[in-house]
């Protein structure tokens, strides 16, 4: 992943933030937010872990793909459709111990969240941000996915010679 990206990935989520609300969840000991994967139950960890390494693209919803309970969640779905991309999902809804857990692993307060290759992505903003980039497309395919979309752009390029 370009660090390029993970720049602007940083950005955005302190964008985000106010100034007094980033100093005190990061300077305070005693912070919820300042959590991270390490502080988890070893075996929860492991749980987490094991699912999102074993997907190419593993993804934290609320709800289900076929019934999203949340517009965000929808969004990542229609985009990982738009791209013909198989993935593996977890209802956050369902599992509150889940819910809470993932915030801290992956550092990141909000649902969706998605998974590249066993790397955290981001939520719905940053893959919709990819996607109208075209972004989305090197970064599927440098996990081995083909777009479906990589198609329509070649033919896009070609035709307007």
């Amino acid at each position: 992943m370009s660090s390029a990206f993970l720049f602007r990935r940083v950005l955005q989520q302190c964008a985000s933030r106010s100034p007094v609300s980033i100093i005190s969840t990061r300077w305070t000991s005693s912070s919820t937010e300042n959590q991270t994967a390490a502080s988890l139950d070893p075996e929860f960890k492991k749980k987490i872990d094991d699912f999102i390494k074993s997907n190419k693209i593993a993804i934290f919803i609320k709800g289900e793909p076929g019934a999203p309970r949340c517009g965000f969640s929808n969004a990542v779905l229609q985009i990982l459709d738009l791209h013909g991309c198989d993935f593996k999902s977890k209802n956050i809804l369902d599992d509150e111990q889940l819910r809470q857990n993932m915030k801290n692993y992956s550092n990141w307060p909000t649902f969706p969240q998605v998974y590249f290759d066993g790397e955290f992505i981001g939520g719905c903003d940053i893959l919709l941000g990819m996607h109208q980039s075209g972004e989305l497309v090197d970064e599927l395919k440098k996990i081995g996915i083909r777009s479906k979309l990589a198609d329509v752009n070649n033919k896009n390029a070609s035709t307007s010679k």
